[in-house]
């Protein structure tokens, strides 16, 4: 298994339109973030997290030609607006795109993209989905993943928990608190993938100290912050933090509890 990131920055992107802060007008690669999702490789099947409105050059970016199905967290347009151009990695399959989710996620989708639900759409090529709620673990080819219902607002979220022999990683991009019941699904990881949207607090999202806290209770081998605004100095804030707590970066790949930079 393998998984790499194809965007880390929280729903607007870094830099910002119209913004002119030290981060946003910053020639560093690593300070510019598309929105949050990632790839997740296995020997059998190339699974995408998400599909955020950046999905079009993420794909460019990282010569992504294959998806054998879409996990989706929460239905927010941040995660979900780059629906449409999942037709490029439908034009060469024959069967619908399988589509993981909770049933509310589920349900908006197929509100907001009803032409692509409705059983009228039989046009080769078009994204015709297999929606598949999501209620307990399951597998895909020797893959297990584990639904990791989390608090994030209103909206019913879920982050993912994958396993591969020996190998395991959470993914958690939009969090604001963790239940009870979920850090028990969270134990002997090798690697975290959690919100840490700024420092300062949001009513929605984790800060970095809540994270860290979050990393400290879960104690993986290594925690990375993903979600990340422009108000992050992340060069400061990581000279802060722990040895096994980094800020993730876009392109950054984990495989084999090693990551490569």
């Amino acid at each position: 298994m393998k998984l790499t990131f194809l965007g880390t920055s929280t729903s607007v992107g870094v830099p910002v339109i119209g913004c002119e802060c030290a981060i946003c007008t910053s020639d560093d690669p690593r300070l510019h973030r598309m929105r949050s999702s990632v790839h997740v490789l296995t020997d059998t099947h190339s699974l995408l997290v998400d599909s955020g409105p950046d999905l079009r050059q993420q794909a460019f970016r990282h010569k992504l030609t294959k998806v054998d199905a879409v996990l989706y967290t929460h239905q927010h347009l941040d995660h979900t607006a780059g629906f449409d151009e999942l037709r490029a990695f439908c034009w060469h399959r024959e069967e619908p795109l399988p589509l993981y989710s909770s049933p509310a996620c589920l349900e908006e989708l197929a509100r907001v993209y009803n032409w692509a639900f409705s059983p009228n759409n039989t046009y080769r090529g078009y994204i015709r989905p297999d929606p598949r709620p999501v209620t307990a673990p399951f597998q895909i080819g020797e893959l297990t993943v584990t639904p990791l219902p989390v608090i994030h607002g209103a909206v019913e979220t879920i982050g993912y928990r994958f396993d591969e022999g020996n190998f395991s990683i959470a993914y958690i991009p939009d969090v604001k608190t963790i239940k009870p019941e979920t850090y028990k699904l969270l134990e002997n990881l090798d690697h975290l993938i959690i919100d840490s949207l700024r420092e300062a607090q949001h009513p929605t999202h984790m800060s970095v100290s809540e994270a860290c806290q979050a990393a400290e209770i879960i104690d993986a081998k290594q925690t990375w912050l993903t979600h990340i605004a422009h108000e992050i100095d992340i060069y400061k804030v990581a000279a802060e933090l722990p040895n096994n707590i980094q800020f993730a970066y876009d392109t950054l790949t984990l495989s084999n509890s090693l990551y490569s930079l």
